[in-house]
């Protein structure tokens, strides 16, 4: 196995039983649970998860995503993602991974706080739904100071690869008062674009980012 599989953290975003078995074993892997994953993902089914949490011992990380479509979600739709929350917590997800955001590009935080008061032990990751806030500082602090897990970036751009200054300064900001063994909060996670090992050694070399994410499709 090489050894970028075992210093760092590996996501792998799989919105199938057959994915998830295929994503194999590893103290360093986790899954990201979806449906649609074709259309980016959206919250997988009760049935789904159960199969999947009976042929894996890697972590869960269950997408909520109720719908195709942006991150400005109404009333109802809040109150199904803090339902959401709720259920795959006692189904024994690991984590869940939610974002939201309000009219003016920034993080919904009042919201935010209402489904987080639901999430009793589970991981949570703000997910690339920061890639559309129009500060990307002001809110990767929000997130921090929400007391989110891990935020999943591409650096505001279309892959991580172009988006590695931006991950690189959030990598730093995330290790402020931290010694430079330590993880930083939340965990950055760099998602999309890599199209080979080398280039993935590369960002993680160049970013200091702790995990990446990919669908793993190659």
């Amino acid at each position: 196995m090489s050894k970028i599989f075992t210093d760092y953290t590996y996501e792998i975003c799989v919105d199938s039983v057959e994915s998830a078995i295929n994503a194999g074993k590893g103290t360093k892997k986790r899954i990201e649970l979806c449906s649609n994953l074709v259309i980016g993902g959206t919250t997988p089914t009760e049935a789904l998860f159960n199969e999947v949490r009976r042929n894996t011992e890697l972590p869960i990380h269950v997408l909520i995503r109720p719908r195709f479509g942006d991150f400005l979600y109404s009333e109802h739709e809040i109150n199904i993602i803090r339902n959401e929350v709720i259920k795959f917590r006692e189904l024994g997800a690991d984590g869940a991974v939610i974002g939201m955001l309000t009219k003016d590009g920034e993080i919904d935080v009042e919201n935010m706080k209402k489904i987080l008061a639901e999430r009793g032990n589970m991981k949570i990751t703000f997910h690339r739904a920061f890639d559309m806030c129009k500060n990307p500082i002001k809110a990767f602090k929000e997130i921090k100071n929400l007391g989110i897990d891990i935020l999943l970036t591409s650096g505001q751009k279309k892959t991580a690869l172009e988006g590695k200054d931006l991950i690189k300064e959030l990598v730093k900001i995330s290790k402020e008062g931290k010694a430079e063994t330590e993880k930083g909060f939340p965990e950055i996670m760099m998602a999309c674009g890599f199209d080979s090992l080398n280039k993935l050694k590369e960002m993680l070399n160049y970013t200091h980012a702790s995990a990446f994410h990919m669908s793993a499709k190659k």
